[in-house]
């Protein structure tokens, strides 16, 4: 229930934005809105996975969850774009506990091989979220009130609060701990201001982007040099000696690009250059979130007969067939030929993603699980913000070479009332000049599924979920 109200947010968001703005005003700020959600929940994922080591899960799920809520239920009250976007970027701040933390009590309740199901089933729930949310906030944007949007999700949160409490028994801990509160500052600084740079790439000057990354960059040193000096660091450096942490938080990286790659770009190519409808893209889209929901549990089970290498390669391939899909998919191919990549690419995901998580619970303790697990989740967070800001530059730079006066046209040409307004040249122009870029965008993604099931071939041979010890 948990990770279904983090995983719900953004798709019934997303359904309900256009009523929203409408409402609300101040167009131009619409981005921030998921993007300091996204921004703020990468930045504590980390804090929160190590927090929840050091003090106990219960603790620091309750804090997030009840951040998440309180933030959720100031949004339905927002008068204007800034009040939202600020009251968005509290829920964010408590959204970076609640998947991690959730995560990561599974990982201590469950032994290794009924992990690796477990987390199918736990991992499929983004996939139902998906077909969920945008149907869900559709119905009540239009027979209700956007601010429901955003309060549908307080019974849910109260319920998983009050079970956890229940139901979940922790061991003591005595020992004394110590906040590393300027480790923790330095993440969110850093961090936050290379994120940041990532989603705003498009939008910043050149100067101000340079400023960002170095500054950035030079924090996040900073905070590498005190890591290395304290007995109990926010951000345990150690953990990336593990062969296989490290291999999980490369991979994911290159999953979340490749999701950034699908889930932005194949609606703009469906509508924009085959001319098909909202409809048509999203039918598209779900088809990858059905087939990475059905993935996650077949990869759970997989798991108990087969190596984590085996999964993570069949999830690997899934990916490199979908893209190879996506990039020789033509303006006549149909919607039916993008569904079939997305569907392929869904699969990659779900295998990918589920093995990734379940590997990691497995090489660590109890009081590194926290900390692994979040941060794979954080790694994936910035390949979705690296890919989104690579491909929306492949894009752009894209239309200035093939079609440098056609501003504005893109939505245009997505809009089928606004689509026939133009002249058959133009429109030959610019769908030639879009699917030229997604076209290089697909051979991107590419490169990083490559990455990806590169990284599955270097797992050990041997660690399995029936191998692994319980810890």
């Amino acid at each position: 229930m948990a990770t279904f109200m983090a995983a719900v947010e953004s798709t019934i968001v997303a359904t309900a934005m256009p009523t929203i703005v409408t409402d609300l005003g101040d167009f131009h700020l619409f981005s921030w809105v998921f993007g300091v959600y996204l921004l703020m929940q990468a930045v504590t994922v980390p804090i929160y996975g190590r927090l929840a080591d050091l003090y106990g899960r219960k603790r620091v799920f309750f804090f997030g969850a009840g951040l998440f809520l309180l933030g959720s239920t100031l949004c339905g009250f927002a008068s204007s774009m800034t009040m939202l976007i600020a009251c968005r970027a509290l829920q964010g701040l408590g959204a970076g506990a609640v998947q991690p933390v959730a995560y990561t009590i599974v990982g201590d309740i469950y032994t290794p091989a009924e992990r690796a199901r477990v987390q199918g089933y736990l991992s499929s729930v983004f996939g139902v979220a998906a077909i969920a949310g945008p149907s869900l906030g559709a119905f009540l944007v239009e027979h209700a009130s956007w601010s429901i949007v955003f309060w549908v999700n307080l019974p849910i949160g109260a319920i998983a609060i009050a079970m956890i409490a229940a139901f979940l028994r922790e061991p003591p801990r005595t020992r004394p701990r110590q906040i590393d509160y300027l480790g923790s500052a330095l993440l969110m600084l850093g961090g936050g201001v290379l994120m940041m740079a990532l989603l705003q790439a498009g939008r910043l000057s050149r100067p101000t982007l340079a400023l960002c990354v170095v500054f950035g960059a030079t924090v996040l040193a900073a905070l590498l040099w005190h890591e290395r000096r304290i007995a109990e660091p926010m951000l345990p450096l150690k953990l990336w000696k593990n062969r296989v942490v490290a291999l999980c938080s490369l991979g994911g990286l290159a999953i979340g690009a490749v999701m950034m790659g699908v889930s932005a770009f194949l609606p703009v190519y469906i509508q924009a250059v085959m001319g098909g409808s909202a409809g048509a893209a999203g039918v598209a889209l779900g088809a990858m979130s059905v087939s990475w929901a059905a993935a996650s549990i077949a990869a759970g089970r997989v798991m108990i007969h087969a190596s984590y290498r085996v999964t993570a390669i069949i999830g690997g391939l899934a990916l490199v067939l979908g893209s190879v899909a996506l990039i020789g998919m033509t303006p006549a191919s149909g919607v039916v030929w993008a569904a079939s990549g997305a569907l392929l690419v869904g699969v990659g995901m779900g295998f990918s993603n589920t093995t990734y998580l379940v590997s990691v619970q497995s090489v660590v303790s109890w009081h590194e699980r926290g900390a692994a697990t979040s941060a794979n989740m954080f790694m994936r967070l910035v390949g979705q913000a690296m890919g989104a800001a690579l491909f929306g530059a492949v894009l752009n730079a894209s239309l200035q070479h093939h079609a440098p006066d056609a501003k504005g046209m893109v939505e245009q040409l997505m809009e089928p009332a606004l689509r026939q307004q133009l002249a058959g040249l133009e429109i030959e122009q610019m769908t030639a000049a879009i699917a030229a870029g997604v076209r290089n965008i697909y051979l991107l993604v590419a490169l990083f599924a490559v990455a990806a099931l590169t990284v599955a071939t270097r797992f050990p041979g041997r660690l399995s979920a029936a191998t692994s010890p319980t810890r």
